[in-house]
């Protein structure tokens, strides 16, 4: 999970806090060290971490506060100051029609992080084209050209011209016919006279309703400075911080970001095209502090999902129809969400749960025995699984073709049922995903679900 060690580190403290008998000097230095240790780790500023020291001391020496209630000022006052350090929550207001440039320097990931925002509007009904303006790096166009490809979104770019002028000229027209243009730039090792020129003369020929500027997560501190020049220099709207799965530094980045009042949109947490998310200080802590964080996992599911195919999928069952092809197909779009782990951790109720770390890679071996297994059957059978149960010898026929075992394709015929009935709970085929539902279904099912 993203800043793994702040949360364990304030969830340890927040839980010494509310169990204490007594609040002594001692309980309470070993809680500010334990919170000052993770922050400093995760390249937050030592005056920032000083400053929130003092604060939760203060409090806890404070002799007019007594019992229950110093308890309670010092979790909430925990909390409250973490969302300061990380700063509010702003949304990107995109107008009907709109064009942002994306602005950074070399390894910031802006090219991944324009295919990644493409794909998410276009999951949220936008018309996305995006253009590729980066000719000083020889790869950028195709690696645009293929994450688009896989988003199914359309992109512009003419990797034989060298002057992004040009190419905006050349399609201009055609851009006009998209709801939202994300422009991919150069980027540079500093930000010099050359990128910033170069910018300008983008901006004046684009028209950008934004500029956003992209961070990696892993220069720290080091965004406080790259957020101000950039401003300086270019006037930002906003910082998409990439790479928060892969570093510790990642509070520093957000750190640095609230300093400056550069206000995080969107943050990113892995490799694949679904992996980014709106960044929402409270979800975020909430998720920090094991709390789940039910906001992120939706956004998650509508990115990664397919829309038609769950239609047909709804349809299906309200007909009383669900096949072991139904089965695989689910499987395979939730394997699109990430790590078990990382959903766990996103479901109020659940958050504390604890899996293997190889849970993942054994789901995946078993679907690929299940496929297997699935091609070696009758069409009779797949459309109705119940056959199988009725008459065994069918179960050794199937495994025997598909390398499987019997105990292998029994299992199969549990996760069906499984499934099936999760599918057809009250509200789930309708699309109704509200936290009552998802700790019902984790209540229900977690002590079934078989990895």
């Amino acid at each position: 999970m993203v800043l793994e060690k702040i949360g364990n580190a304030l969830k340890s403290g927040i839980k010494k806090i509310s169990n204490a008998v007594f609040l002594d000097k001692r309980l309470i230095d070993n809680v500010v060290k334990e919170i000052q240790r993770a922050l400093i780790e995760a390249d937050v500023d030592v005056n920032l971490v000083l400053e929130l020291s003092n604060k939760i001391k203060k409090i806890a020496y404070d002799e007019n506060i007594r019992g229950v209630d110093k308890k309670e000022q010092l979790i909430k006052l925990i909390h409250d100051e973490i969302m300061i350090l990380i700063g509010e929550k702003k949304e990107m207001r995109i107008p009907k029609k709109a064009r942002i440039v994306f602005l950074g320097l070399y390894g910031s990931g802006k090219t991944t992080t324009v295919a990644k925002l493409g794909f998410y509007f276009s999951k949220r009904g936008k018309k996305v084209a995006l253009l590729g303006l980066d000719t000083q790096r020889p790869a950028a166009m195709d690696q645009l050209e293929q994450m688009a490809k896989k988003a199914k979104i359309k992109v512009f770019a003419d990797k034989s011209e060298k002057d992004p002028i040009k190419i905006i000229e050349k399609f201009e027209k055609e851009l006009e016919k998209y709801d939202l243009v994300l422009v991919d730039t150069a980027g540079r090792d500093g930000l010099n006279k050359e990128l910033i020129s170069e910018i300008k003369k983008i901006e004046s020929k684009v028209k950008p309703s934004m500029r956003i500027l992209v961070l990696p997560a892993d220069v720290g501190q080091a965004a406080k400075k790259q957020s101000l020049e950039f401003q300086k220099a270019l006037s930002i709207d906003g910082v998409i911080i990439t790479r928060m799965d892969g570093t510790s530094k990642a509070g520093g980045a957000l750190t640095a970001c609230a300093q400056t009042k550069a206000p995080v949109y969107f943050i990113g947490t892995g490799e694949q095209l679904h992996e980014i998310e709106s960044f929402n200080p409270k979800s975020f802590i909430q998720r920090l502090l094991g709390m789940g964080d039910l906001h992120s996992l939706i956004e998650r599911v509508r990115s990664a999902t397919d829309a038609s195919q769950q239609k047909r999928i709804e349809k299906r069952l309200k007909e009383g129809k669900f096949t072991l092809i139904d089965l695989y197909s689910q499987l395979e779009q939730m394997n699109k969400l990430g790590s078990i782990d990382k959903l766990l951790s996103m479901i109020p109720g659940i958050s504390q749960a604890k899996l293997p770390k190889d849970v993942l890679e054994n789901q995946e071996k078993k679907m690929k025995k299940w496929k297997a297994a699935i091609s070696s059957m009758t069409e009779e059978e797949i459309e109705n699984p119940e056959l199988l149960e009725k008459q065994t010898s069918r179960i050794q026929r199937i495994a025997k073709g598909s390398g499987t075992t019997t105990t292998q394709i029994r299992e199969l015929l549990k996760q069906y049922h499984l499934l099936k009935e999760m599918l057809q709970m009250q509200n789930l085929s309708e699309g109704e995903i509200n936290q009552k539902t998802l700790q019902k279904i984790a209540k229900r099912f977690r002590s079934k679900i078989k990895l």
